[in-house]
């Protein structure tokens, strides 16, 4: 496994591997099962001739809030150790100054599916993702990425990203991994109460409740409302959102027969947490 800090050091290691298949993951650190799992997909997906890159990179840009960046955890050791063991065949893990320059005036907004979910209360969120995601593919060049589908409203934009800017990179969704009761996998997770912690899985314990209603006829607005008294009730825990949207479009469903999502962000305290559900009636 190599390693780049640099976009120099980066263009060199991957120079001679041009031409074969180029698997990318990138990833903020912190890294956890979750993430892992994203890692050994990506060497399958690259099989023996390929190349994994994974990056590693704390993106300031779409942080909405100085405090959540200031806390999020930092693990560069045992982040490496992870691609490693993984199968990664080259980590970048640049700083904020190697990614952007100081005066930097060139953004990329997506307009549609980022006004609603976490894009409503996060202000410039997607944006920043859009743009380091972008560097990254300018820099990488791979024929493929992965991203998990934890964050279902960041895959749908960065679908929609390739797709209007005719990227030539094949986006793939990756199923969310849970711990053993029920929880998503999260770096956040570490940051939880003793009491939040033991009570966050009652999210996906809301979302299969729901995913059953769903599917039995329930009103949309009556399933979104039972699942948001659950999680309200739990002492210390406001949401943020529970909306229950078309999978592809993020707005409301007007066809009971397409995918359908539910998706929950909550504050465990001072901890926001995201899951989702796909629903359907078919």
């Amino acid at each position: 496994m190599q390693t780049a800090y640099t976009k120099e050091e980066l263009r060199a290691i991957l120079a001679p591997r041009r031409g074969r298949r180029i698997v990318l993951v990138p990833t903020m650190g912190a890294l956890h099962e979750g993430h892992a799992s994203l890692l050994r997909q990506a060497r399958l997906l690259a099989g023996d001739d390929g190349c994994v890159v994974a990056s590693v990179f704390l993106n300031p840009v779409q942080f909405d809030n100085a405090g959540d960046l200031a806390t999020y955890p930092k693990t560069p050791k045992q982040d490496l150790e992870t691609c490693d063991k993984c199968g990664v065949d080259v980590v970048f893990m640049p700083s904020p100054d190697t990614m952007y320059c100081a005066d930097r005036s060139i953004t990329l907004e997506e307009t549609h599916l980022s006004t609603v979910l976490c894009g409503a209360s996060r202000p410039g969120h997607f944006a920043g993702v859009c743009l380091v995601v972008n560097k990254l593919f300018n820099l990488v060049q791979p024929t493929d990425a992965i991203f998990g589908k934890k964050d279902y409203q960041q895959l749908a934009i960065l679908r929609r990203l390739v797709r209007d800017l005719d990227i030539p990179v094949t986006i793939h969704g990756a199923e969310i991994v849970r711990g053993e009761d029920g929880l998503a996998l999260s770096s956040r997770n570490v940051r939880l109460t003793p009491e939040h912690r033991a009570a966050a899985p009652g999210i996906r314990r809301s979302l299969l409740a729901a995913k059953e209603a769903y599917a039995a006829g329930d009103e949309t607005s009556a399933i979104c409302e039972r699942v948001r008294q659950t999680l309200e009730a739990i002492p210390g825990v406001r949401c943020d959102y529970v909306e229950l949207v078309d999978a592809v479009t993020l707005h409301e469903v007007t066809d009971p027969h397409r995918l359908a999502l539910l998706a929950v962000a909550a504050w465990f305290g001072d901890v926001r947490l995201i899951d989702n559900i796909e629903l359907s009636r078919s």
